[in-house]
């Protein structure tokens, strides 16, 4: 195939993933306002973070009543991630000056993933660019609809939206697992010391003790 036909591939491609990812800051809003956020709170986190893991690790946190400290060390815990891949991209998509802000901001999972998956350096740059700028539109509408919704329920734990934020999580953290059984033993590790901390340690803290299960994988 021509650079032509790969490019209007890539573009396919950004968009079906931005698109449907982007429908779960629906989940993110919602969980936002359980956990005491406002709406513009909700609204200002999709837009200045813009990772959902981490996201709704910290909206997590505080709803289980951590401090914002532990809750955003957590988050960033999460987020780390993304610098290794800003690493893997940063010769792939080659953005020069000011616009390295703006490429580093949109640098996730998903738009990793298609940028990756391209045949060539410039299907990649398409794929990185739709994928990013599809899912941050979608994300943030979807985070302002879901907030603003749930803002007008007295009680949103009464239609057990309470637990909108760790399903969601779970959701987003799952394909990531699923058939890799290194990662299932890592995540199950992590699992067992964040419960094994939970009663003695305020929220938010566990989620950074659970991070220790990874020194088993540096020392392998």
């Amino acid at each position: 195939m021509d650079s032509t036909t790969h490019r209007s591939a890539a573009v396919r491609d950004g968009l079906g993933v931005g698109l449907a990812v982007g429908l779960s800051g629906l989940a993110f809003g919602a969980a936002a306002i359980t956990a005491g956020l406002s709406v513009p709170q909700a609204c200002v986190l999709s837009l200045l973070a813009f990772t959902g893991a981490s996201q709704f690790a910290l909206t997590g946190a505080v709803g289980a009543g951590g401090d914002l400290l532990a809750a955003t060390a957590g988050a960033l815990l999460l987020g780390g991630r993304n610098t290794l891949y800003g690493l893997r991209l940063a010769d792939l998509l080659r953005v020069r000056g000011p616009r390295r802000l703006l490429a580093a901001h949109g640098v996730i999972d998903e738009t990793t993933a298609v940028a990756l998956a391209q045949p060539d350096a410039e299907a990649a740059r398409t794929g990185f660019v739709t994928t990013f700028a599809s899912l941050y539109v979608t994300w943030n509408l979807t985070t302002l609809a879901g907030a603003y919704g749930t803002s007008f329920l007295g009680d949103p734990g009464v239609l057990g939206l309470d637990t909108v934020g760790p399903a969601a999580f779970l959701a987003i953290l799952w394909p990531r697992l699923a058939g890799n059984r290194e990662l299932l033993t890592l995540a199950a590790a992590g699992a067992v010391i964040a419960l094994c901390a939970t009663p003695f340690f305020p929220a938010g803290v566990p989620v950074l003790l659970s991070a220790a299960a990874v020194l088993v994988v540096m020392v392998r």
